[in-house]
């Protein structure tokens, strides 16, 4: 049989926000991760990021100029007649869905290319994508894959190079339509990778680097208005050793659709060094760790750390080091504190999440005592090695009182007493994935045909709740006016002003 060449369009839709908010690209890791496993089995592969476009795109215009959606939200990327010019050239079209609040544009370009190419194979994955399988399946997806996909988007690859009907039922980690009907074929533990060495290397080399760098708008971080940031994101491992409610990862499991990809997970100490010397070679100062628990292996957490040690990258953490990593006996762990500095950390999130023993141990895997725990020596130790530090406050569980809400509060308002740059107040979503998603189904407290827009963290999402949800915004955004310095609310409503 003569098999026919294919291209694959890897693509990230325009992106979608409140007014007064600013806008991000996405910009994830699947997206590398995908190309450098397509390029590396000799498939033409192609990142277009419809967000801050390429080429003849005007990025300034595109920015200065975002276009009112109808459901209030800003759309910000190129039209729709540009999609469907890059589209045209390829054969395979991916859109990966992590985010639940960017739904609605990856549907919108799904149902636009389908309309225009009902040929082309449009194939979505990602934790939001196989927990909205009839959503996606309407919009025109041909195929979801349900896991990891480094292997799965090229076992898709080759069955459509044996055929322009191609059928997907002999593959495993993949949800298709047929007859009528969404067929499953769940993800297998041995396909699972526990080795992440033998991934192929990520093609960072294929994302609109320099847009990002002009636009300097990473997903977390505070940076002076208008300088370039020559940035981009790593992973160090995979998966979590602690299995939090509002977590994706606590359902992702043996037995589960995706197989256990929660299990925590780690690359060797060279993988990583190899992975940032690549990054240096694109002309990468500034090194994202978005691991969800970098210090998951506390041991070989301090390993890498002493090994990344002059490797020439400022390196800041996105996802926030869980605090009982930083901790030694309750007191602060001066060795993985200087490890950090060391290892060149400027910037750190810091995920203390509530003030409320109760909360912690029922939604967040009781992974650390807010009442044994030395917050105000680690936060002094740490301000002392030179970090910015960045405390992260959740609110707004089914059964929270306002007083356990007010805890939280009291507690961010005393670690910003003790040296902490700033508190961020989140009310807690709901995400598609999660058991905290299931428990709001079950109990009443979201309809299953829920407003995707409004899944993000500055709404309140669920209803029927202890604390209402009206008084519930209200709450989040006088804690963030009231906690945090004039100092910082000055420099970050002139930072949001600048990207506006």
């Amino acid at each position: 049989m003569e098999l026919r060449d294919v291209s694959v369009l890897l693509l990230y839709p325009p992106n979608q926000n409140f007014p007064g908010t600013v806008c991000k690209p996405n910009g994830s890791l699947a997206y590398p991760n995908l190309g450098g496993a397509l390029r590396e089995h000799g498939v033409h592969v192609r990142v277009f990021d419809a967000c801050v476009g390429d080429g003849p795109d005007n990025l300034d215009e595109i920015f200065a100029k975002p276009s009112p959606l109808p459901s209030g939200l800003l759309r910000t990327g190129v039209d729709d007649a540009r999609i469907l010019e890059v589209a045209a050239e390829h054969d395979i079209v991916g859109i990966t869905s992590i985010f639940t609040d960017q739904e609605s544009m990856v549907l919108h370009c799904a149902r636009l290319i389908k309309a225009a190419y009902p040929e082309k194979i449009l194939v979505s994955g990602g934790v939001n994508a196989r927990s909205r399988l009839p959503q996606f399946f309407n919009a025109g997806f041909d195929v979801v894959c349900l896991s990891e996909a480094e292997q799965t988007i090229i076992d898709i690859v080759e069955v459509v190079r044996r055929s322009k009907r191609p059928s997907f039922a002999d593959l495993h980690g993949v949800a298709f339509p047929e007859d009528g009907q969404i067929r499953i074929k769940p993800t297998r533990s041995r396909d699972v990778v526990q080795d992440l060495d033998l991934l192929p290397m990520p093609a960072w080399d294929l994302l609109p680097n320099q847009r990002y760098w002009t636009l300097a708008r990473p997903h977390s971080g505070m940076f002076e208005p208008g300088a370039e940031l020559r940035y981009a994101t790593m992973m160090t491992s995979l998966g979590c050793p602690f299995h939090c409610a509002y977590c994706h990862i606590a359902n992702e499991e043996e037995g589960s659709l995706s197989g256990p990809i929660g299990s925590f997970r780690v690359k060797s100490d060279e993988r990583v060094l190899a992975e940032i010397e690549t990054l240096k070679g694109l002309g990468v100062t500034e090194v994202f760790i978005e691991d969800d628990s970098l210090l998951g292996q506390k041991k070989r957490g301090l390993r890498l750390l002493q090994k990344i040690q002059g490797a020439g990258v400022t390196i800041c953490d996105l996802n926030g080091i869980n605090i009982i990593h930083l901790l030694k006996r309750w007191k602060p762990d001066h060795e993985v504190l200087e490890a950090l500095s060391l290892a060149g950390f400027t910037q750190i999130n810091m995920p203390f999440e509530t003030g409320n023993l109760r909360i912690m141990r029922k939604y967040a895997s009781n992974k650390l005592n807010v009442e044994k725990a030395d917050l105000r020596g680690l936060i002094i130790a740490m301000k002392e090695y030179g970090f910015q530090l960045y405390g992260n406050y959740m609110m707004g569980y089914p059964d929270e009182t306002m007083e356990e809400i007010q805890n939280t509060i009291d507690l961010a308002r005393e670690h910003v007493s003790y040296g902490l740059d700033a508190a961020n107040f989140f009310i807690v979503v709901p995400m598609p994935g999660s058991p905290l998603f299931d428990m709001a189904i079950a109990n009443g407290h979201l309809s299953p045909d829920f407003d995707p827009d409004k899944m993000n963290i500055y709404n309140a999402t669920m209803t029927n709740t202890l604390v209402p949800w009206k008084v519930l915004e209200e709450t989040r955004a006088r804690a963030w006016e009231e906690v945090n310095s004039t100092q910082w609310k000055t420099a970050k409503k002139a930072w949001a002003a600048t990207s506006a």
